[in-house]
């Protein structure tokens, strides 16, 4: 009779136990408001470089375009095509980061923090790709004695390591904020008057 009456109180405790922390995660942490502050700005930060970036592309390649012949001219017709669309998306991120009020709930940070970094390793893998199709491009161009392929090709790689690198970057910046997200609960104990815990705020 001991052994069964024991497990019966064993698995009320970690049931206790359980709940007690699901609760504690699923309240308001003002700590958190911080943490994803700080996401949100290195966000905005970012898409500050990439809109920074593609202006510069832009008057670059339609300054070059205009001067230009062969594949210098498609070279700088490329960049100037290709950050029409980053500075949009720049744009539209800077944007939205600016809408997203920053939240206090653990599992909505926890889920945002998760889902820019799985965007930054996708986008880092679409990356090497662009640089890949670029390659290809430009030296199909080579073989076909295409000045058009061979200008374009030049252009995707150069704006595909461009992104590699902003991502990668931006990956790692966002990858060590993530790692303080546990240090905001570090105020958690058991509590003396039973199977609970405190959080206990600074």
């Amino acid at each position: 009779m001991f052994f069964p009456s024991l497990s019966k109180r064993v698995l009320l405790f970690f049931l206790v136990f359980g709940l007690s922390t699901l609760s504690i995660l699923a309240q308001e942490v003002p700590d958190l408001q911080v943490f994803n502050a700080s996401r949100l700005d290195y966000n905005k930060n970012g898409m500050l470089i990439l809109g920074s970036w593609a202006v510069g592309n832009m008057v670059w390649g339609g300054i070059g375009a205009s001067r230009q012949t062969g594949s210098s001219k498609a070279f700088h017709q490329m960049n100037l095509y290709w950050n029409t669309v980053n500075l949009a998306i720049a744009g539209f991120g800077y944007w939205q980061a600016t809408q997203e009020v920053p939240d206090s709930n653990f599992w909505a940070s926890l889920e945002a923090q998760q889902g820019i970094e799985k965007i930054l390793l996708v986008n880092a893998g679409l990356d090497l790709a662009y640089m890949a199709g670029g390659m290809y491009l430009k030296e199909r161009g080579l073989r076909k004695e295409k000045d058009q392929w061979v200008g374009f090709g030049n252009a995707i790689v150069l704006q595909g390591a461009f992104l590699l690198l902003f991502d990668s970057v931006l990956y790692g910046v966002h990858h060590a904020h993530a790692k303080n997200l546990p240090e905001i609960f570090q105020h958690l104990h058991l509590s003396p008057t039973g199977f609970s815990l405190l959080f206990y705020l600074p």
